[in-house]
């Protein structure tokens, strides 16, 4: 009996929190009311910005914003559990085996992430900086996105490659 109380507190207090996270993220990135979260543990940080579009839905990603930095997220899309979408990361052509407290610093990728409109991220997928997926494209669960994609592909893998074009009645 008592656990289960303890149980439901834990539940309310848990929901209270991400409640009021995302009500702080809807008015710092000035979200549309039908940009939707889904289950708690999104998380957005950093200094950079983020943008969305009508009626799109994010399920406890990570989005790193960089300073002056920039993800946006079209309208329609759907971003699924544990993706990461990064605008900064170590490079990794440069040469790791540097001091991180010295004068020196390694050297990064840096830059914006566009999700265009009618885009599906599945599951566990990371997005590395400075990448533009097309719209209309899904990008398969567990992929590793390096590249650009062009609009209307399927994409999977690591690193992420085109499965097929998506042959839809009146688009090309």
């Amino acid at each position: 009996m008592i656990s289960s109380i303890a149980a439901r507190i834990f539940t309310f207090l848990e929901h209270s929190k991400w409640k009021y996270t995302y009500s702080n993220y809807r008015k710092k990135y000035n979200l549309p009311s039908s940009f939707l979260f889904g289950a708690h543990g999104t998380l957005i940080y950093g200094e950079g910005t983020f943008l969305a579009g009508e009626c799109s839905y994010v399920n406890q990603a990570w989005i790193q914003l960089a300073k002056d930095a920039c993800v946006r997220v079209g309208r329609n899309c759907r971003i699924a559990h544990n993706v990461r979408i990064y605008t900064e990361s170590m490079d990794p052509d440069s040469d790791l085996d540097v001091d991180p407290w010295g004068d020196s610093e390694k050297k990064k990728k840096f830059g914006d992430v566009v999700i265009e409109d009618g885009v599906w991220i599945g599951a566990n997928v990371f997005i590395n900086p400075g990448i533009t997926i097309g719209s209309n494209s899904v990008i398969g669960a567990n992929s590793v996105v390096t590249k650009d994609i062009a609009p209307n592909s399927i994409m999977g893998g690591v690193p992420a490659k085109l499965i097929r074009v998506k042959h839809i009645e009146g688009i090309r």
